[in-house]
């Protein structure tokens, strides 16, 4: 019973001390530049496709309104 106390307490220990050992091991680490930007999230030259997105997933939502609440059929299929 001892052994499986100072076990979860050693257990306990490690995972609080593991971020701020982890931290400073990434402390002298430095940012490389950037030759580019990249025009993945879009630059702002009002291309649409946050629009397009947005009613994309307005209809993704209706429809799944619309499949819940369908099928008020209540009678049975056998006869």
């Amino acid at each position: 019973m001892k052994f499986r106390t100072l076990l979860a307490a050693t257990a306990a220990v490690s995972l609080a001390a593991s971020p701020a050992l982890a931290q400073s091991a990434n402390a002298d680490r430095a940012t490389a530049p950037v030759a580019e930007e990249s025009a993945l999230g879009g630059d702002g030259d009002g291309s649409g496709a946050g629009i397009i997105l947005a009613i994309l997933a307005a209809a993704a939502i209706i429809a799944g309104i619309v499949i819940a609440a369908g099928n008020d059929d209540d009678t049975p299929t056998s006869p």
